[in-house]
């Protein structure tokens, strides 16, 4: 059984290596994964992946989000598959050849993890960008659609927010991997630009098998104590599965 600390993906959402390194020092032990997204990525490039790996046990996921043609994002992905992350990123989007293009890229050296809906994203906005209605008022709908397109095309899992996490494990197993953004601990409250959050214990009540969780442990005073209060409560969760 994974231990609770290896559920929480610690994302390195800073600016500069320096920074990240001060993270990657404090929270190595304490969470299970790192994840690197656009802005360090751009920055550090495959620095900040051997700064990870040399640091301790704690896996990567290379959140990239790519989203381009069948061919560019193979040869993107393949790229991707020599770093040695656990995961990488790519947006379901339209197309499922470009979904099927990710998996043969990355081959059996990187879980594909197609991306469903942005936790940030409002059913206002989906209309707005002109999606059906079956879809823009119920969100789950195009969570669903897409989550299909990627166990389909032999992704080992999607990116989802808490909301829809029970559905995906009922209609494609446990072994399709569910990862989460959009956490917010029980103990935490405030404003941001996630609109669909839930707790950690929410989120494992309904299956995910990751939560990303970084303002909560960024944004404290201690993270490594903030990192610890959030594994007890994902412990605790567990203990009532």
């Amino acid at each position: 059984m994974k231990s609770p600390q290896n559920y929480i993906i610690f994302p390195l959402d800073v600016s500069t290596v320096k920074k990240a390194a001060r993270y990657i020092e404090l929270l190595s032990e304490s969470v299970g994964m790192f994840k690197v997204g656009l802005e360090l990525f751009i920055q550090a490039g495959p620095e900040i992946i051997r700064i990870i790996q040399s640091s301790g046990s704690a896996e990567i996921f290379l959140d990239l989000k790519l989203h381009d043609i069948p061919m560019t994002v193979e040869r993107a992905m393949g790229r991707v598959a020599d770093l040695g992350v656990k995961f990488a990123t790519v947006h379901c989007g339209e197309s499922s050849r470009m979904l099927e293009a990710a998996v043969a890229g990355g081959g059996s050296a990187v879980g594909v993890l197609g991306v469903t809906v942005l936790t940030s994203i409002s059913a206002e906005e989906i209309a707005a960008a002109g999606y059906k209605d079956a879809y823009s008022s119920d969100l789950a709908a195009l969570v669903h659609k897409r989550a299909e397109m990627a166990n389909a095309a032999g992704c080992a899992g999607v990116v989802c927010s808490g909301h829809e996490v029970k559905m995906i494990k009922e209609m494609f197993g446990k072994d399709f991997c569910a990862v989460t953004p959009g956490i917010r601990p029980a103990w935490q409250a405030g404003n941001d630009d996630q609109r669909r959050i839930v707790t950690p214990a929410e989120a494992v009540k309904n299956g995910s098998d990751y939560l990303v969780i970084g303002r909560p442990i960024r944004d404290a005073k201690d993270p490594v104590e903030a990192a610890k209060r959030v594994a007890e409560e994902i412990e605790a969760a567990l203990t009532d599965l």
